[in-house]
């Protein structure tokens, strides 16, 4: 009995550094150099905010900042707070693209903005902040995203309507001829076969303006009759205006 009791208590005094001891032998150390630990520790901490330092830049440039958006409006607004003619101008020549360019267009609708050839401060900070834009870089790699909504038949009717608008003087109901024909090229020059033959039409016609209803219904036109018109009702309920094409198109090749 007291050699059982002996037993336990001499497992009891063998500490768990002593067991693993006999199992693996200890390894010599090497005495650490003055200031070693120090080094290595310092080290270490370097490396690491060295990393979430850069991390912390690199995410601090990719995330919107309306604070950056502002100062790079300010870059063409200069103390007003509208770009105009000579702010959109460098705008333009900044991000790569010329003022006549469709994708002005885009960009102009997803800023909403109410007159060509001016963005207002508030506009810019909306629609630069719904397309996470706030410098010249990012808006360059968005553009291919902004010419792409135009191939969305839903989001094309959208711009296309808003370019009347859009265009139109503000005190006007309707769109003068010159501008509704630039503007109907820009939108419906490269994807309607028909739309040559409609400007020259335009050109010879007795037509000074078009209105909201005329515009929206040459879209509709363009989308849904065929190039031989074959398929165009007269007694539809399409504008004087394109019954008028139609007609003057008929006889033109008729002659």
């Amino acid at each position: 009995m007291h050699s059982d009791a002996a037993a336990v208590r001499s497992l009891r005094s063998c500490s768990s550094s002593d067991c693993v001891s006999k199992v693996m032998p200890p390894r010599k150390k090497r005495r650490p150099a003055p200031g070693d630990d120090l080094s290595a520790k310092k080290s270490r901490h370097d490396s690491m905010y060295r990393k979430y330092d850069s991390t912390r830049i690199k995410t601090e440039e990719e995330t919107f900042s309306s604070k950056r958006c502002l100062e790079w409006f300010y870059e063409y607004a200069g103390t007003d707070d509208v770009v105009g003619p000579e702010g959109m101008e460098k705008f333009c020549e900044d991000i790569g693209v010329e003022p006549e360019n469709v994708v002005m267009l885009v960009l102009a609708w997803k800023l909403d903005a109410q007159n060509m050839g001016y963005f207002t401060l508030q506009e810019w900070l909306k629609g630069m902040t719904s397309l996470q834009c706030d410098s010249t870089e990012k808006l360059r790699s968005s553009l291919d995203y902004l010419r792409s909504l135009l191939n969305e038949p839903a989001n094309f009717k959208l711009i296309y309507r808003y370019a009347f608008d859009f265009a139109r003087e503000k005190d006007q109901r309707s769109l003068d001829i010159n501008t509704a024909k630039c503007m109907l090229g820009l939108l419906l020059g490269k994807t309607w076969a028909l739309f040559p033959v409609f400007h020259q039409f335009l050109e010879q016609s007795k037509y000074k303006v078009i209105n909201k209803d005329q515009w929206c219904n040459v879209l509709e036109f363009s989308r849904t009759i065929s190039l031989d018109l074959s398929n165009y009702d007269e007694d539809g309920a399409w504008p004087v205006l394109l019954d008028e094409f139609v007609e003057w198109y008929k006889e033109k090749q008729m002659t």
